[in-house]
């Protein structure tokens, strides 16, 4: 059985295990730098490069032991998943040092149990970045087609303020701070950590899990658990339903139009995706960050009618409409036309019910109606009845 030492190199010398490793492999493998850091014989070694199908190619050709040398911790985020799959786990020795995401987070004075990590390396970063824009505390580990530059572009309108860690553990290390703006404006060397931070809700209490997502500890809120003007929220019964067909999660962008109380955003946002709230009111805009400061999440407020306010929002995965004013079938159309995964509308008149299925259909969703019609006992002395709440069409679009 061939053996594979996967050596995680963070600035700091080899321990005897793994120096051994290097020196009695048959192959070295790993990228330029790290090769030239060790003073690798050329005739043994073999640059990472590429998708790594070559070097995985050159690795099951070795007749000898190989040692594969990676950045940090190579088993988080890291080679030893490719190697895993492609060798096997028996395979396999790995000899860790200090990951890139603990050190960055050591150069920031900051813990990280509470924090999320994301990877926008070899992968869509919009995920990553919809995390970014939920949680509080989030490290992102960049590549060099989206560092820290394009990652604080598209974090324009949250606010959030950023730490560059660049080429950790080197010489040439460079610790930055600042915000989306200044960020974006500067050249960033690679390989790069980025945490992200909402300093307003970075105090919290004492955690027990890693990672900082957790239940929410119920869904469905009872009204009373947001400030609305007059009655315009979306009732409990209802709320359960919507938050089932919109399936908010991390990763996630949730558009709530004409948000009213912002319960539906809130809701989302407590199930861990990242939430749009769009609401022409002045004073439901008032409620609306109140309910956010309330139940500490993030929700970015655009104050703003429908469909303009839409036109420089990131595209979302899932839509609530839970108004429209009288812009209905255009606010209708500009949302699905946009939501890569759904739309949810509440509707009390049937009239907007089937106008709103065809346009749906029309941008290719499959579509399902549903009326509900809930009612809550109440108490008349010793007696008790069912007391009827507003019937409500939910109307589903899933993108086919």
């Amino acid at each position: 059985m061939r053996l594979i030492t996967v050596i995680g190199l963070d600035g700091r010398v080899l321990d005897p295990r793994a120096r051994e490793a290097v020196a009695e492999a048959a192959l070295v493998v790993g990228g330029r730098r790290h090769l030239d850091e060790l003073g690798v014989d050329a005739r043994r070694s073999a640059e990472l490069s590429g998708d790594l199908s070559t070097s995985t190619k050159q690795i099951e050709a070795s007749d000898g032991p190989v040692a594969v040398l990676a950045s940090g911790d190579p088993g988080f985020f890291g080679i030893v998943r490719l190697l895993e799959e492609r060798f096997g786990r028996e395979s396999l020795r790995v000899i860790p040092a200090v990951s890139s995401v603990a050190r960055a987070f050591a150069r920031a004075g900051l813990r990280w149990d509470d924090a999320v990590t994301v990877s926008a390396h070899g992968r869509d970063p919009r995920r990553a970045v919809n995390v970014c824009r939920a949680h509080p505390k989030v490290a992102v580990l960049t590549s060099p087609d989206f560092g820290p530059a394009e990652l604080a572009r598209e974090l324009t309108g949250w606010k959030r303020s950023f730490f560059v860690a660049e080429k950790l553990g080197g010489a040439e290390e460079r610790i930055s701070r600042g915000s989306a703006e200044e960020i974006s404006a500067g050249e960033w060397g690679d390989p790069n950590v980025v945490l992200v931070l909402d300093e307003a809700r970075l105090a919290g209490e004492k955690g027990w899990i890693s990672s900082g997502i957790r239940s929410p500890g119920g869904w469905a809120l009872p009204e009373s658990e947001f400030e609305h003007r007059g009655d315009m929220i979306t009732k409990k019964e209802t709320r359960a339903l919507v938050l089932a067909r919109l399936g908010p999660g991390p990763g996630d962008l949730i558009w709530d139009v004409g948000a009213g109380s912002g319960s539906v955003a809130i809701e989302c946002a407590r199930l861990g995706a990242a939430t749009v709230a769009v609401e022409r009111d002045g004073e439901s805009c008032d409620h609306i960050r109140r309910n956010t400061a309330r139940h500490n999440v993030s929700v970015r407020l655009v104050e703003g009618e429908a469909p303009d306010a839409l036109q420089d929002l990131p595209d979302p995965d899932a839509v609530f409409i839970g108004g429209t004013g009288g812009s209905f079938e255009s606010i209708v159309k500009s949302c699905a036309v946009r939501a890569r995964r759904s739309v949810v509308l509440a509707l009390v008149g049937l009239e907007r019910v089937v106008p709103a299925g065809l346009i749906l259909e029309d941008c290719g969703f499959a579509v399902e109606t549903t009326f509900l019609q809930t009612s809550r006992m109440t108490s008349v002395g010793p007696a008790h009845r069912l007391s009827p709440e507003s019937a409500v069409f939910v109307v589903t679009g899933v993108r086919t």
